[in-house]
């Protein structure tokens, strides 16, 4: 009874690959964030075309879409 205890304490879910590549999924993804922050204007008068840049509509979203693709792909891969 001990014996099968201890074993059900010591099982996870995902094996130890899977959290790794979980991990690096989140990274992608707080990157794409950081890489969307900024632009701003101190002055609400003042517009700052900043907004509209390549980093901010195209590169920042792809980059949090594929971080959430590499996170998906942790959850299904199977353990061996």
């Amino acid at each position: 009874m001990k014996n099968n205890n201890e074993e059900q304490k010591q099982q996870f879910l995902f094996d130890g690959i899977n959290y790794k590549i979980l991990l690096i999924g989140i990274a992608v993804i707080a990157l794409g964030f950081i890489l969307m922050s900024g632009g701003g204007s101190d002055d609400p008068n003042v517009f700052n075309e900043d907004v509209f840049s390549f980093r901010r509509i195209r590169l920042a979203p792809t980059n949090v879409l594929i971080g959430f693709g590499i996170t998906i792909y942790s959850i299904f891969k199977k353990s061996k």
